[in-house]
């Protein structure tokens, strides 16, 4: 069974790579791109479509008169968060994410602060990243409708598969569609924009059907201030995955400020382009926000018709939604890593796996991401107040961090950097009330209250480490202190040949006391058990303890409680036989008491625990 468990695993993820080859699988600009990046050029395909669903139920197609100055002031804000960045890779060339960054310059609660809310931001970035995927999938295929929770399941097992495989190799696999997709998204834009100057143009008509199911509140009402905040709020997500280069510093090739620096900026201009491109076509095709199709969608059906660019487009827009949740991929596993090292999250979240990843950090990711998806229903709209929240944020508390970090080390130019980092700070800050405020009843006060929480699971955590460690420190000189044994061997009512061993390795500890012992529930019991004993000739005394409830482990506690009563510097032995079946699902088939045994004697002071296996061919 292990070994046909262990071909499916080298299969899936291929096979176990040397410490020494961690060099080998630093990332090249072009493959970096599509890891690191692939979260923030997504965005395009929905964050246009998110500022559309605030607007549209409240003014209707008068939505699209307010989509373009919306999102060249989300660009805006890009450009500050990027220039806010650029300076933070240089600053922090081993690894600059908001949690460093805090921890660094504000202390430890704001970097625990930052910390969770990018553990969060990841865990949705992915939930939201398929969650997209799966509405461009079912928009092309109708047959999926009503089936997208099952397919972005599978899709979330997927992408986690080929992380597993190691960061290079996924870089490969996720780089031809986040370059396919840019060229055809560059190809819609170009081409669509081309055929709305045209003569002739008309823009597409309004399907009412699909309207009237977002007017569910009656007609158009006035345009306010708060509905235009709210937009803004849906459209800031487009600047997910800014964080994610900053974080993965070390995963470049050298020199790896400078590389990550540069697809920082591609990164950013590949965004800000796209993203204004959409807002301007959908302005003048005015396709109708719908339930069962995109406006990404119905805009590649009106610029290339429905042939095979279309097709090509939507398949592109899937792949790059889906391949999105790489970024928190390649970010979750190394920011929960760092935090582990710091003794706030579990140390085995710290262990690179047989391809040199943070396997234990994937796959929680994987089940946390797929945990909310189902959750939410793979509701992209539903989930996007939750995004906002963590990401803007850990933003914040970055900049915050860099500001105290200049003001710090100084040098060339501090003053400039420190107002840069400051203009990052105040603006994410603002756009935090902002999400916060605008879709705090939508779901925003969830991270609101789960930061907190998660917070709190780190300070926990590190207290375990703590008293852990205190316990277990050496204070100068050690003499070890003699000790006598006395061992007591476990064995059933019926002799069988797996106390053998036990009994033998018993003896060979040569204990001043030894015993073997057995629980009956009944007198009868109690003189079978004795008459077997004796039929053996076992040269090893029997003790037979009464149990008249059934239960095992309460008399042999007793029992070691009388042998410590004995002697004062004693250590008791447990010796406890164990047969092995052959195959992983015959452990079903028996009662497994030893284990139910062991983790209370593992509690149990000055007591040693040994299992002595039998194998059963």
């Amino acid at each position: 069974m292990s070994s046909n468990l262990s071909s499916v695993k080298r299969l899936l993820i291929g096979t176990p790579l040397p410490s020494e080859a961690e060099a080998h699988q630093r990332l090249t600009k072009r493959v970096a791109l599509a890891v690191f990046a692939t979260d923030a050029i997504a965005s395009t395909a929905f964050a246009s479509q998110e500022i559309l669903a605030v607007l549209v139920p409240v003014i209707g197609m008068a939505a699209l008169n307010y989509l373009v100055p919306i999102s060249f002031f989300v660009i805006g804000l890009l450009v500050i968060v990027v220039a806010s960045y650029f300076q933070t890779l240089y600053a922090y060339p081993n690894g600059g994410g908001s949690y460093i960054v805090s921890r660094e310059n504000l202390g430890r609660y704001p970097a625990l602060v930052a910390g969770a809310a990018l553990l969060v931001d990841y865990t949705l970035t992915v939930s939201v990243s398929i969650a997209a995927g799966v509405a461009a999938i079912t928009s092309a295929v109708t047959p999926l409708r009503g089936h997208g929770v099952a397919v972005g399941l599978v899709l979330i097992a997927a992408i986690t598969v080929a992380n597993l495989r190691g960061a290079k190799e996924s870089g490969r696999l996720f780089a031809p569609p986040t370059y396919a997709y840019v060229a055809l998204m560059t190809l819609l834009v170009v081409w669509g924009l081309y055929k709305t100057i045209q003569p002739g143009f008309h823009p597409l008509p309004v399907d009412q059907a699909a309207l009237d199911t977002y007017l569910h509140s009656g007609p158009a009402q006035a345009v306010t201030l708060f509905l235009l905040l709210r937009a803004f709020a849906s459209g800031a997500v487009a600047l997910s995955g800014v964080e994610a280069i900053s974080n993965g510093i070390q995963a470049f090739k050298a020199p790896t400020s400078r590389n990550a620096a540069i697809t920082l900026v591609w990164a950013a201009t590949i965004l800000g382009a796209l993203f204004a491109g959409i807002a301007v076509l959908a302005h003048r095709v005015q396709p109708t926000l719908s339930p069962d199709q995109t406006i990404l969608s119905q805009m590649g059906r009106y610029v290339f018709g429905s042939g095979a660019l279309y097709i090509a487009l939507q398949a592109a827009t899937a792949a790059i939604l889906t391949l999105s949740a790489n970024t928190a991929f390649a970010d979750f596993p190394r920011l929960s890593g760092i935090i582990a090292g710091d003794r706030y999250m579990p140390r085995q979240l710290g262990h690179r796996g047989d391809r040199l990843v943070l396997s234990n950090g994937i796959l929680i990711l994987a089940a946390a991401a797929a945990g909310l998806f189902v959750a939410f229903d793979g509701d992209v709209t539903a989930l996007i107040p939750l995004f906002a929240v963590g990401l803007f944020t850990a933003f914040t508390l970055s900049q915050t961090g860099m500001v105290v970090h200049w003001r710090r080390v100084r040098g060339r130019q501090w003053r400039v950097k420190s107002a840069v980092n400051g203009l990052g700070a105040v603006t994410t800050c603002l756009v935090t009330a902002i999400v916060v405020a605008s879709k705090f009843t939508e779901g925003a006060w969830i991270p609101t209250v789960v930061i907190p929480i998660i917070v709190a699971g780190f300070l926990g955590i590190h207290r375990h480490y703590a008293r852990v460690s205190e316990s277990l420190d050496i204070d100068g000189p050690v003499t070890i202190p003699p000790i006598r044994q006395a061992v007591l061997v476990l064995v059933g009512e019926r002799p069988n040949k797996g106390i053998i061993p036990a009994l033998a390795f018993a003896k060979a500890q040569r204990p001043w006391f030894l015993r073997a012992v057995t629980v009956a529930a009944t007198s009868e019991e109690a003189d079978l058990a004795r008459q077997r004993w004796q039929e053996h000739g076992f040269d090893v005394p029997l003790v037979v303890l009464s149990s008249p409830y059934r239960e095992i482990s309460q008399p042999i506690m007793s029992y070691l409680t009388e042998i410590d009563d004995l002697r004062d510097d004693d250590v008791v032995t447990v010796v406890i036989p164990e047969f092995v079946v052959s195959h992983l699902w015959e452990n079903a088939l028996h009662n497994q008491s030893a284990l139910v045994l062991k983790s209370r004697l593992h509690r149990r002071p000055n007591t040693i625990i040994v299992s002595v296996p039998l194998q059963i061919q």
